[in-house]
């Protein structure tokens, strides 16, 4: 029995990543937790020795040398202790073997049970760390099935023992991206959690950290921290602005970004299945980078208003359309880019 559950262990250790170790602290929990149960005398006197060079592990009862036995359970008689240790004297505690297979089915089932949930527990708590250690970051995945319930996304991330399913939610998903089984794409780790039941992961397609490390992966000068992304602003599937600044005069950060006939920004629209990207220059004068926010479209003039984070934007009459964006689009990103509330003007409309 002992080799059965040791082969088990050397399957669960190689598939899933659980340390035999704490395998074997559990299953030796649920054996005491059987015994115990088929035995409801026994108080903390069973005790299970687990001896891994040999592959075995054996029950034992501890009982208590003593000549008037009031409790079996856990006392025992010199003469009777002579089979278990060499020279018993009054007091002495001495471990009387208990055989396994003397189990009960009840104590069986709540040893499984308790097997099971150690499974569970060490499998949840792999994925925690493995997890925690990529918060905020990009990991690769594949598509394995879809749920036409809910419309989530269950992904593979990892292989062999590393391997692990996770949910891709119907909000963190980009509407216009149609996905299929065996897809291979990038999430966004956006947040662990550890609750009483299982780690919580939530990952995302949608999440503006998603651009911002695509941009990290694909630009040297970012890595090196030649070039720096100061903010981004995105609505998924569409559009995404990224301002960005150098740390180097020498350095265009909005070439660096672009890359040699735009082969950088190309492959990160690539990977983001079409969505338009505009990456503008950020400025410390907060009227330099509203105007910047609000490219393709010139700007004729910011003006800051009292209130310090409003500001009114003129703009030639044929580039009003252009700066507002379709819905509202370009104006409404270049107001989650900068911070300040906009309001864009015609020439026609100021009277100077």
């Amino acid at each position: 029995m002992s080799n059965e559950i040791f082969n088990a262990l050397d399957l669960i250790e190689k598939e899933k990543g659980i340390p035999k170790d704490y395998m074997v602290e559990k299953i030796s929990q649920a054996l005491i937790t059987a015994y115990k149960r088929d035995h409801l005398g026994c108080e903390d006197n069973v005790i299970v020795v687990p001896d891994m060079d040999k592959r075995e592990l054996r029950m034992y009862l501890q009982k208590t040398v003593t000549d008037d036995v009031l409790d079996p359970d856990s006392e025992i008689t010199p003469e009777d202790a002579k089979k278990y240790a060499p020279s018993p004297v009054m007091g002495d505690v001495v471990n009387v073997e208990i055989p396994t297979l003397n189990f009960g089915r009840i104590a069986a089932q709540t040893a499984k049970q308790v097997i099971i949930q150690g499974i569970r527990e060490a499998e949840h708590g792999i994925v925690f760390q493995r997890f925690t250690a990529s918060e905020h970051e990009l990991i690769p995945a594949v598509v394995n099935r879809i749920d036409d319930r809910n419309g989530s996304i269950i992904l593979e991330v990892g292989a062999g023992s590393e391997r692990s399913e996770v949910m891709l939610p119907l909000s963190e998903q980009v509407r216009s991206e149609k996905l299929a089984e065996g897809d291979h794409i990038r999430v966004y780790v956006v947040e662990v959690k550890n609750d009483k039941y299982r780690p919580r992961v939530l990952i995302s397609r949608t999440h503006p950290g998603l651009v911002k490390r695509l941009f990290e992966m694909n630009v040297p000068e970012i890595r090196d921290g030649i070039v720096e992304i100061m903010s981004v602003a995105r609505e998924a599937g569409s559009r995404t602005k990224l301002a960005v600044r150098s740390t180097n005069e020498a350095v265009d950060a909005v070439g660096a970004c672009v890359g040699p006939k735009g082969e950088r920004v190309n492959a990160i629209v690539t990977e983001l299945r079409g969505e338009k990207i505009d990456i503008v220059k950020y400025s410390d004068d907060p009227a330099e980078f509203v105007a910047s926010a609000l490219a393709p479209a010139s700007v004729i003039r910011v003006d800051l208003l009292d209130d310090a984070k409003s500001c009114r934007v003129i703009v030639p009459n044929d580039q009003l359309s252009l700066a507002i964006g379709k819905e509202g689009q370009n104006a409404r990103l270049a107001v989650k880019l900068t911070g300040y509330k906009i309001d864009i003007k015609p020439l026609s409309q100021i009277d100077f």
